[in-house]
């Protein structure tokens, strides 16, 4: 198995991403003119022999990724019920999601 793979983290939650993959992230703010993103806060970096890992991020190490949209997460019920006070209270949520496609994994040096 030598496949080259990276952990990144953007919006509080860490993704384990390869070349030519689909990931759908927190919504990140990309300008109108942009169709690339640069991930910088890498955290581990597999090159297929050998791991590359950051304390606690690689200096200089990057993903790069094409920006393919934006779209929504499921829809998540929040539903609470207290018994015998006729109280109750529903409300959903869906999370606003950014879909990138990754091209490259870049490691300094």
């Amino acid at each position: 198995m030598s496949t080259t793979y990276a952990i990144i983290e953007t919006g509080s939650k860490q993704y384990r991403v390869e070349p030519n993959a689909v990931i759908e992230v927190e919504k990140i703010a990309v300008p109108e003119k942009r169709k690339t993103v640069s991930l910088d806060k890498v955290l581990l970096v597999h090159d297929g022999t050998k791991a590359h890992v950051g304390t606690p991020v690689l200096k200089g190490a990057s993903v790069v990724c094409d920006y393919l949209g934006e779209t929504r997460g499921p829809k998540v019920i929040s539903f609470k019920f207290r018994r015998r006070k006729a109280s109750k209270a529903s409300r959903g949520h869906r999370q606003n999601l950014t879909r990138l496609l990754v091209k490259d994994i870049k490691l300094a040096g």
